[in-house]
């Protein structure tokens, strides 16, 4: 049996009935900055991420058809096909002005759908709440490797997409992406951008890569680093005199080149320190942090520039030495603008955006965060 995505399946507490439509429709309500995902299961009501947190719709469990109605909605037949043999299935569905991407799948009670927003439009950089001018740097490379960080539903792509599109607004040149999936679509403006889906329109990000060097690309957005080949690709193409987008879940810059240099084996460390200390630009680790108002989130970020004293450290290998050079270059000015993560939430919280006791949970060092705060409230 076949079912619409309009079709009435779960009643509400109160009686109203909704559709997967319906469901979906709470995404525009709210906004898909504050509610990201939506998941279905059965004995459990339907259940969204708001501000980051699992949130249960009021209303009784679902049952097993109705999730297998609800999720069946969005799938084509080769999806549904595709589930059966494989026991999970990735699509996507658009809706009005949003784009969703969902994954169904089977667990020990039967399918469950997990089903993620994907805003048509990324905000204007100016919007995306970087602590300094550093974006302003950033969109003026013509080389480089720059690394967003973080992890799960931090916002990475967000950034990076707000940073490519304002590039495309204002740059005439050529912009290839790779990624699984295309989460914002961007328009050829100035610019002359290609996207490309992996799966779909590639095989693989390192074919994508390979590929992507002999399509005379000035921008490159690889959508993550996943292996040492991809790796190796998205380092040669930013040494070649390309500017690479690239995102890795790591919580903060030492983490990232620590990270970086672990794809590969010991005795290809030394070269690749080197390669990453010549062809890095900046790292942008971030963090969605909630309001002090319950209203949404505010993005906190740790800036590494890749000036000459960090390039020598990546060389040399010295990361622990890294925090440092993050504390005290901390000027406005293109030859530093870095802070880390604990200097970003004390602002935040000067500003009465954050409260201090949610500021100091995200911070990677709770007395390093409390030392930034005493400096804001000296007034430092």
């Amino acid at each position: 049996m076949t079912y619409s995505p309009d079709t009435k399946l779960y009643t509400a507490e109160g009686g109203r009935m909704f559709s997967m439509n319906d469901l979906l429709n709470t995404f525009t309500e709210f906004g898909s900055m504050r509610v990201s995902d939506l998941h279905l299961k059965t004995g459990c009501p339907p259940v969204y991420r708001l501000d980051g947190n699992l949130t249960r719709m009021k209303g009784p469990d679902l049952e097993t058809p109705q999730v297998e109605a609800l999720s069946l909605s969005l799938l084509s037949e080769e999806e549904i096909a595709l589930l059966h043999d494989r026991r999970a299935a990735d699509g996507s569905y658009f809706l009005g002005e949003l784009q969703f991407r969902f994954n169904c799948f089977y667990d020990s009670d039967g399918l469950c759908l997990a089903v993620r927003a994907l805003e048509s439009d990324p905000p204007p950089v100016e919007q995306v709440g970087f602590p300094n001018n550093v974006w302003r740097d950033i969109v003026k490379k013509q080389q480089g490797l720059v690394l967003v960080t973080g992890i799960t539903g931090a916002g990475k792509s967000t950034t990076i997409a707000s940073l490519i599109d304002h590039i495309a607004r204002t740059r005439p040149c050529r912009i290839i992406t790779l990624e699984d999936p295309i989460e914002y679509r961007l328009a050829s403006r100035r610019a002359l951008i290609s996207q490309r889906e992996v799966g779909r329109d590639v095989p693989s990000f390192e074919r994508g890569l390979r590929d992507c060097l002999r399509e005379d690309p000035d921008v490159i957005f690889v959508g993550e680093m996943r292996d040492r080949e991809s790796a190796s690709w998205t380092l040669s193409a930013a040494e070649t005199g390309h500017l690479v987008f690239s995102t890795l879940h790591t919580r903060d810059s030492r983490g990232t080149i620590t990270r970086v240099l672990d794809l590969f084996p010991p005795n290809q460390q030394d070269e690749i320190s080197s390669q990453l200390s010549l062809g890095l630009s900046h790292v942008i680790s971030q963090k969605l942090v909630p309001r002090a108002n319950g209203l949404g989130r505010v993005v906190a970020m740790e800036i590494l520039n890749n000036t000459y004293a960090i390039s020598h450290l990546i060389r040399t290998r010295k990361l622990e030495q890294i925090t440092t050079a993050l504390q005290t270059r901390t000027k406005d000015v293109s030859e530093e603008r870095m802070t880390t993560f604990e200097r970003s939430l004390a602002a935040l919280v000067a500003a009465g955006t954050v409260t201090p006791l949610e500021a100091e949970k995200w911070a990677n060092n709770a007395q390093a965060f409390r030392d930034e705060l005493q400096h804001v409230s000296d007034g430092r």
